[in-house]
């Protein structure tokens, strides 16, 4: 039985401007677009701090789950890009062991030369379950 999708949105207002949504549910499934460091009125938080940048990340992560009613225990998935994986996967990877604590998704790190925004040097997209 397919039941009807929901979104998500953190209401930041260039949100509608790209034309993608937060997350997006169907059976019980969520799929969360690439989360990055910004605060709730869309201002960039953390340039050059992976440490911030990271952690202000993860909270995105966490209202966009929040939104759906679940917590970082559904994540079933997540892909982690990092600009400059060298330098920052320690840090990163240090940071997600914080965060997943006992949980064990399916995860990627991947190494990319930029992101969508100039100063970004980390982005989070997920998979996760509503049961």
């Amino acid at each position: 039985m397919t039941t009807k999708a929901r979104t998500y949105n953190h209401g930041v207002s260039w949100e509608e401007a790209f034309g993608v949504t937060q997350g997006y549910c169907v059976n019980g499934t969520i799929y969360i677009s690439g989360q990055f460091s910004h605060d709730m009125q869309g201002a960039f938080v953390g340039e050059g701090d992976i440490e911030a940048q990271t952690r202000q990340t993860l909270e995105n992560l966490d209202r966009v789950l929040k939104g759906f009613g679940v917590t970082r225990s559904n994540i079933a998935e997540m892909e982690i890009f990092l600009t400059n994986p060298k330098e920052h996967f320690e840090p990163c990877v240090a940071l997600f062991k914080e965060y997943v604590g006992d949980h064990r998704p399916a995860g990627t790190l991947i190494g990319v030369t930029a992101l969508a925004f100039p100063h970004q040097l980390i982005e989070v997209r997920a998979v996760a379950h509503t049961d």
